[in-house]
């Protein structure tokens, strides 16, 4: 069995909690070269655990490497991952990979050129209670009338106590937060053609990006299952400072509107996160644990009218971790040539249709 030797650049809160463990877990699959972050603290977080660390990702590619999983900040994801493909590395890429369609079609272009495998960290599309309700939908999406996302959401403080000793990165160099913030900036103004102001600079990196974009990817699968996809925009906005937003778009050739919201509720201890799916004859409800909780699985259940009696049904397709399923499918599309979930393709459909939202906020 072929090892990838691998590569982490950004030690995170995302990276401390799911990637790194989990590729320590997977050592039959990988082999964990380093890690790279600017944060000292983080660094000697990781080289205490035996983990070699790298002040900046140039140093790191210097190193004999397959692939890097990139956890960066945002603003970083598609430079790294230019510079990754540059050396003939496999890319597997925390959301959002960009934040324009002209950097996505940039990134397609390197990609072809390397035939590198480029993977995009949309965990849902691996989760087990949501491939199953890929197999329960009808294939024609006959008699659907709405699909709804909801989203409530505290933030990783209520779900991160238990999981041991993290490290907080506050010792990143100003001039270093400076620049990755004027960078976001101008990335936001490039998917966006025009100026903006803080509301939307907040809310297309935070709400729509940040968190309804695993939704809006995890939709536009299972519109792929049913062979429907979106028409127009019919409503958007950002709002409470741009930490909440919501939008709706009409689904194309079906007489049914897909609308989404996200609610920031920071003090209190409670997330929710469900997707809804609304038919003439039946309802589909996926219900999400925070992703911070591992093994809690995703509820998945059906209602349905049986003559005039209601049927309720609840299924569970296991207890396999969405997080690890997905380093398992990088490893199988690496070596084996497996087909990829979740490429540069889906992610730029993702951000399409934000930027299609955005366009629609006054």
């Amino acid at each position: 069995m072929k090892k990838i030797k691998i590569c982490v650049v950004g030690a995170g809160l995302i990276s401390q909690i799911e990637h790194i463990p989990n590729l320590l877990r997977l050592n039959k699959l990988f082999e964990l070269v380093g890690v790279a972050d600017p944060s000292k603290n983080a660094r000697s977080y990781f080289s205490d655990r035996g983990i070699k660390t790298f002040s900046d990702y140039g140093e790191l590619f210097s190193q004999q490497l397959d692939a890097v999983l990139i956890a960066s900040p945002d603003s970083y994801h598609a430079e790294i991952a230019h510079a990754a493909l540059d050396r003939g590395l496999h890319v597997f890429s925390e959301k959002p990979l960009c934040y324009s369609i002209t950097e996505a079609d940039n990134l397609i272009k390197a990609r072809d050129k390397s035939k590198k495998v480029v993977q995009v960290g949309y965990m849902k599309r691996f989760d087990p209670n949501y491939e199953l309700l890929r197999k329960l939908l009808p294939k024609n999406g006959l008699g659907l009338r709405l699909i709804s996302v909801e989203v409530q959401d505290p933030g990783a403080w209520p779900f991160n106590q238990h999981q041991g000793e993290l490290i907080l990165a506050n010792d990143i160099p100003a001039d270093l937060i400076l620049e990755s913030r004027k960078l976001r900036y101008q990335q936001v103004i490039l998917a966006n053609g025009k100026n903006i102001n803080s509301d939307i600079l907040r809310g297309f990196t935070g709400p729509y990006s940040s968190s309804l974009v695993h939704d809006i990817n995890a939709v536009h699968g299972l519109l792929e299952t049913m062979n429907l996809k979106t028409s127009e925009v019919t409503g958007a906005a950002f709002f409470a400072d741009g930490t909440c937003a919501n939008g709706s778009v009409r689904i194309k050739d079906c007489d049914a509107l897909w609308q989404m919201s996200f609610v920031s509720i920071p003090k209190l201890a409670e997330y929710r996160e469900r997707i809804s799916l609304y038919f003439d004859d039946s309802v589909y409800h996926l219900e999400f644990p925070s992703p911070y909780l591992n093994h809690f699985p995703t509820k998945l259940s059906v209602s349905i009218s049986n003559n005039e009696s209601l049927q309720n049904t609840e299924y569970c397709s296991g207890y396999e971790e969405a997080f690890i399923r997905e380093l398992q499918g990088f490893w199988a599309s690496v070596t084996l040539g497996e087909p990829i979930r979740n490429t540069i393709e889906d992610a730029k459909l993702d951000m399409q249709l934000i930027a299609n939202l955005t366009a629609n906020i006054k």
